[in-house]
């Protein structure tokens, strides 16, 4: 009997044994799944739109004489006298006082921005019998190399403001900045209606000289008929009004000054 339940204990571990080892189900490990593609790197970043900035026409090169069509003398003995660059509040008022002293007209080439701030002076310049001449909208040194359309543009819009102060207003001249004329910038000034006017004694008062040495570089460059470059804007003009007494006197025993018809 003790044999007997010896053997029946026996087999009951090995039947624990068994189920204990191999019951159930065993998990089955999986491998992790790839990440898809879109997940494996960054995303890359959006191209930015590139901005296409379009290329500055080229300058036509300054002609290497000047062109024809050019206003360089007044057509009788007389002289005259143009003032560029204003209008401007500190010297105009003052050169248009050593004029009216004087008696005699000018004709003054006038910057259409300095017209837009100061329209007051340009209805005094017309109000006391001067000659207005267009001088660019903004006294642009190579207007005249530009494209055609540009040029135009500006003469145009320097008129518009002119006539703007002054309604009536006649404007028979164009000058270029700088006198760094072209055929083009003749052309179109000619469509508009206006004489290109260059002029033949240049004292060189931009660079301000003294008042002295302008009236002596005019004097001696003066001649018949001739047209003298002066300014009563761009910068300080206290030489060149300094010298405005003597050199109109000068002018007008020698020559005589008048308007440029």
């Amino acid at each position: 009997m003790r044999h007997r339940a010896l053997l029946a204990s026996l087999a009951g571990l090995v039947v624990l044994l068994v189920a204990g080892c191999g019951g159930g189900s065993t998990p089955t490990a999986t491998a992790p799944s790839s990440p898809p593609p879109s997940a494996a790197l960054p995303p890359e970043p959006a191209p930015s739109p590139t901005r296409t900035v379009p290329a500055k026409p080229r300058l036509r090169p300054l002609p290497v004489k000047l062109p024809a069509g050019l206003i360089r003398t007044t057509g009788t003995d007389k002289v005259a006298l143009t003032f560029d660059d204003g209008p401007d509040p500190a010297w105009t008022p003052k050169v248009l006082d050593r004029l009216k002293a004087a008696k005699v007209t000018a004709t003054f080439c006038v910057v259409g921005k300095q017209v837009r701030k100061h329209p007051g002076l340009l209805r005094r310049i017309v109000r006391e019998g001067h000659q207005l001449c267009n001088h660019s909208w903004n006294h642009d040194l190579d207007l005249a190399r530009r494209p055609v359309s540009e040029i135009r543009a500006d003469l145009i819009r320097t008129n518009r403001e002119i006539r703007r102060a002054v309604p009536d207003a006649k404007v028979p001249f164009y000058r270029q900045p700088g006198g760094r004329w072209t055929a083009e910038v003749v052309k179109v000034a000619k469509q508009l209606d206006m004489r290109s006017l260059h002029w033949s004694v240049d004292p060189q008062d931009w660079a301000k000289p003294t008042a002295a040495t302008i009236e002596k570089r005019v004097k001696r460059s003066a001649r018949p008929g001739a047209v003298v470059l002066l300014h009563d804007g761009g910068g300080n003009r206290s030489a060149t009004l300094a010298a405005c007494t003597k050199l109109i006197a000068g002018l007008k025993r020698d020559h005589g000054v008048a308007r440029l018809t």
